[in-house]
């Protein structure tokens, strides 16, 4: 399987700096990355406005080692935020989060990432929006959740993301679905043993259609990150018998994926938000889109053979 390589890959410096170096590595990740500063992104969430579209928006960059490339993460959200409010978006953008680009990871990580979130969720309640807290490794969600659990406390619309492959997934969304919580469901993009999640794509779908049920016939608001027809086609389904209006839940999918499919899912009256990621630290994201979708990898594969 190609997706354990490519997300190894992701952590190797020198894969990073030959990526990087590659010629035709800029026309890829410009299909994925909607840019690197804010006034680069502004336009596409205007564009999605206009087209009936949400967004939510990641600064991506994981790779924290210090206290101050934490607080500087968090400067960039608040940054973000602050453009959001002059420009009026507030209700059409929220905000994705990695609480490792907070100082999760390092010491003291758990309550150096809440004091770095929190202002940037009081700030995104002040002008009509919320942020997502993305789920990451297996080692660290048990912080994301008491950190979201504590932030829900203040902020009760904050969402939080869980991943179809853990095993220990079913039991979280019966306990968020219950809280009447904002959950994303995705299938799940980082490399994980065989002891904590499910390897084959088939049990994996299995988990999926599991959980989105508990989703939809609980209290919560799911989202649904998926660009799988079938499973899309699944949620729609699911959200009908649960007796949700369309508005009741949502659809997430990647910017620069399947597009015409984020219109028809508008034009048929759902509320469709693309996962919009922005900055100049990129590798990593963009290597867990490579590892999710093998045509992805295909199609990275042919521009950086072609020169200029």
């Amino acid at each position: 399987m190609l997706g354990p390589v490519i997300l190894a890959a992701s952590r190797s410096d020198k894969m990073r700096r030959f990526v990087s170096a590659a010629p035709g590595t800029k026309q890829v990740v410009d299909r994925f990355i909607a840019g690197e500063t804010v006034d680069q992104v502004v336009p596409i969430i205007k564009d999605a406005a206009d087209k009936g579209l949400e967004v939510t928006l990641d600064v991506v960059g994981e790779d924290i080692t210090t206290p101050e490339q934490a607080a500087a993460a968090r400067d960039a959200y608040l940054e973000l935020i602050e453009r959001l409010k002059d420009l009026g978006l507030g209700t059409k953008a929220e905000m994705s989060v990695k609480l490792s680009m907070f100082g999760q990871s390092l010491e003291g990580g758990h309550d150096l990432a809440y004091a770095n979130v929190r202002p940037v969720v009081e700030a995104a309640a002040a002008i009509g929006t919320t942020v997502t807290l993305d789920a990451e490794d297996h080692t660290t969600l048990d912080s994301m959740f008491a950190i979201h659990e504590e932030l829900r406390k203040d902020f009760p619309q904050t969402g939080c993301v869980i991943q179809a492959y853990l095993f220990r997934t079913e039991e979280d969304a019966r306990r968020l679905a219950a809280a009447g919580s904002r959950v994303r469901i995705v299938k799940g993009a980082y490399k994980e043993p065989a002891s904590v999640a499910y390897q084959d794509k088939a049990e994996i779908d299995k988990a999926y259609v599991r959980i989105l049920k508990t989703l939809m016939e609980g209290e919560g608001y799911p989202m649904i990150g998926s660009h799988d027809p079938r499973l899309i086609a699944i949620a729609q389904e699911l959200g009908r018998k649960a007796g949700r209006k369309l508005d009741e839940y949502e659809f997430q999918m990647l910017y620069g994926i399947r597009s015409d499919e984020h219109l028809r899912l508008a034009a048929e009256g759902h509320r469709m938000r693309v996962y919009t990621a922005y900055g100049t630290d990129w590798y990593g994201y963009f290597m867990r889109r490579l590892a999710e979708k093998p045509a992805n990898l295909l199609f990275f594969a042919r521009s950086i053979l072609t020169k200029g």
